[in-house]
């Protein structure tokens, strides 16, 4: 899931899970066949190992109708459920559109939502769905572009240009850009593949249902990253064309009947990125100073929210949306420094590095290269804790960003560096000045790491009070305030907001450039080795997760965690136990686990033995949220939407016995719809969707 239980579960897990254990000699760790992972392109389906593997040999049918079926979303993944253009996906995925289409008063995040007529299905402004629905492998024209290039910068421009070159020519082969089409080039294997995809984009997005929050995201953020789980986490939207509803020929039925333990599932997602193919010294960087420093941004954003909403706002639910997002990507990033460190994990991926090294010898010299990048990176760690967030358009603190923009605006006053002085939106303002205080907390630090003297604007007790101080006094403190001081001419370099960004920025810039140069050169060494691992391993190693459409195949299967055995699913009747077990533990219990009335008024109709969520060992990763679960046959059995905890090393290397992917069974959705929403109109849609599939 792109989502504490942190502390304790990391208290709680076995040595075994989060490290092979200290006695382990490195030199005896080998890699695995599978180690890169499960992450098939359906350009280069690996049809014999599947055959082999399980006995199943899909043709080319069956791809195409899995590829047509699933859709991007943006962030996330969704699918045609049936031929009427209807969408399932992630309640989680969705929740920003609920806090998007409700009313004044209606408060959907915890009440829900449910589209009783067609009338009723609010449109959502600016969603859009991608459909593949065309491949081509575009290497060649590529690489050509690339070998009259010299040097690491032309490299760049001449890639870039030979990707426009590439969207230009498919694009008007579809009638051009307003035909409804979008073309990416997308570099696999880091480079050493090319694919064109054309996406056919639908941009008339309407909801038609969500549960309640406390439903999608049950147990909150106690239990995310953590099996067995109990949340039903999902939503439907509905793609409109021209006014109607959009008729398709692909889509996957919702399954009644649903998998048992032992069952192949695959799951079709858009996985957002992985770094299976990154060098050891490249992860070493990552442990010691990127992931640390990603990390320290979300704890700092974090906590502004947090104090934020308990201030008790009243229209709180933008913000609520943000932190859900926020605290699931720290949770995953504290997962990744996790298994950063363990020492087992850097073994294995040394392993499968001195392998490629024996089977590509010529490989030696590129991965000496990268290090030698990683080195110079090293020397510059001091700068990158600093610099690689501090501009961040989403998590930066508007005053600070806005007086970047205001000392080029100054010096230019064209009508771009206008644009980009407006473009800042403001936040809540305690939001606001907790961002302004983490990062010149973080510029203190900087320059009391370099030995250099504090700038005077800067000078203060304490980051807190030094914010304070900015805001009270700035004109760029709100966007109000700065669109009048642009009106009556009065901005200047005075302001303490320029002043703040004319501190660092020639800092800011020196390291930009130097980054800039560090990453075109790492990137196209990347490059290189992609390809040669691609001529020395072909398709049955599969490229890093690139958003881009994938299939992963995997079992039904529980894991042993915690000296006992997770089953492989749980049941309606583990949620209420989950509820009554909390919500007796006296008024100060956390709330995350009580159910909405609704649902106690329905458990007497309910089946408690209904499967709620089940675990499978298919590869998946953030982007894989709301992507379809299906059977051999394309039935959807559910929609998965998060990992375990001994998951998240996946980011480097994928081990079945480390953890399981998360996913809300069918048959919970197609029974809440009906013995607790009485969502009559949508149950007959599915069913009915169940009989054109099978006719």
């Amino acid at each position: 899931m792109l989502l504490l239980r942190l502390a304790l579960v990391l208290t709680f897990l076995p040595a075994a899970a989060l490290a092979q254990g200290p006695s382990f000699d490195p030199d005896t760790v080998r890699a695995g066949r599978l180690d890169n992972g499960k992450m098939w392109t359906f350009e280069n389906p690996p049809v014999e190992y599947l055959a082999e593997t399980y006995g199943f040999r899909p043709d080319a049918a069956w791809f195409e109708r899995a590829r047509l079926a699933t859709l991007r979303l943006p962030g996330c993944t969704a699918s045609f459920v049936s031929p009427d253009g209807l969408v399932a996906t992630n309640h989680h995925c969705a929740q920003g559109s609920v806090v998007e289409v409700s009313q004044e008063g209606e408060g959907l995040l915890d009440a829900g939502f449910y589209a009783r007529t067609p009338e009723e299905e609010r449109p959502v402004e600016g969603l859009y769905v991608d459909q593949l629905v065309a491949i081509e492998d575009v290497t060649a024209e590529m690489e050509a572009a690339l070998a009259a290039a010299q040097t690491d910068a032309e490299r760049q421009q001449a890639s870039r240009a030979a990707a426009m070159a590439i969207q230009e020519r498919l694009l008007a082969a579809r009638g051009g850009e307003g035909a409804g089409f979008v073309v990416e080039v997308v570099g696999l294997y880091h480079g050493g593949r090319y694919s064109a995809y054309t996406f056919r984009r639908h941009t008339d997005l309407r909801l038609v249902f969500a549960p309640e929050q406390r439903l999608g995201y049950f147990g909150g953020d106690y239990d995310n990253f953590t099996y067995p789980r109990y949340a039903l986490d999902f939503a439907f939207y509905r793609v409109y064309e021209n006014g109607r509803p959009y008729q398709t020929a692909h889509y996957f039925p919702l399954s009644p009947t649903g998998v048992q333990e032992g069952d192949l599932v695959f799951v079709v997602g858009n996985p957002g990125s992985t770094s299976r193919g990154l060098t050891v010294a490249q992860l070493e960087f990552l442990r010691d100073v990127q992931v640390p420093t990603t990390l320290r941004m979300l704890d700092t954003r974090i906590a502004a929210q947090q104090a934020y909403l308990a201030s008790g706002p009243e229209n709180p639910d933008a913000v609520r949306s943000q932190l859900f997002g926020l605290m699931n990507s720290q949770k995953a990033f504290r997962g990744r420094l996790t298994g950063l460190r363990d020492p087992y994990i850097l073994a294995r991926r040394a392993a499968a590095e001195r392998q490629f090294l024996a089977d590509a010898p010529a490989a030696q010299t590129l991965i000496e290269e990268v290090a030698a990048v990683q080195a110079a990176k090293r020397a510059m760690a001091d700068q990158y804790r600093l610099f690689a967030t501090l501009t961040n358009r989403n998590l930066g603190a508007p005053l600070l960003l806005r007086g970047l923009a205001a000392r080029d605006w100054l010096n230019n006053r064209s009508e771009e560096a206008t644009t980009r002085l407006r473009a800042t939106n403001d936040l809540p303002p305690l939001v606001a000045r907790g961002y302004l205080a983490a990062q010149l907390e973080d510029l203190r630090a900087y320059y009391a790491a370099i030995g250099r003297p504090l700038p005077a604007i800067l000078e203060g007790p304490s980051a807190e009070a030094v914010a304070e101080r900015l805001l009270a006094g700035s004109a760029l403190a709100t966007s109000a305030s700065l669109a009048a001081a642009m009106e009556a001419n009065t901005l200047t370099a005075d302001d303490p907001a320029v002043q703040l960004g004319a501190a660092f920025a020639d800092d800011l810039a020196a390291f930009q450039s130097a980054a800039a140069g560090l990453s075109a050169r790492e990137q196209d060494l990347l490059r290189r080795l992609g390809r040669l691992r691609y001529e020395t391993y072909g398709v049955a190693v599969p490229p890093d997760a690139t958003f881009s459409l994938r299939f992963t195949d995997g079992v039904v299967q529980g894991y042993e965690y915690n000296g006992t055995l997770a089953p492989p699913m749980t049941t309606l009747a583990g949620l209420f136990d989950r509820h009554y077990s909390f919500t007796n533990a006296g008024p100060n219990a956390p709330q995350d686990w009580t159910l909405p009335q609704r649902w106690l008024d329905a458990r007497e109709d309910l089946d408690l033995s209904t499967p709620l969520n089940f675990t499978s060992t298919s590869d998946t990763i953030g982007g894989n949220s709301g992507s379809p679960v299906v059977t051999r046959d394309l039935t959807l059995v559910g929609l998965n939407f998060d990992r375990t905890i001994e998951g998240l090393v996946r980011d480097y290397v994928y081990l079945p016995s480390r953890g399981r992917n998360v996913m809300v069974d069918a048959r919970a959705i197609l029974h809440s719809l009906d013995r607790v929403y009485d969502a009559d109109r949508l149950l007959e849609e599915l069913r009915e969707a169940q009989e054109e599939a099978q006719r």
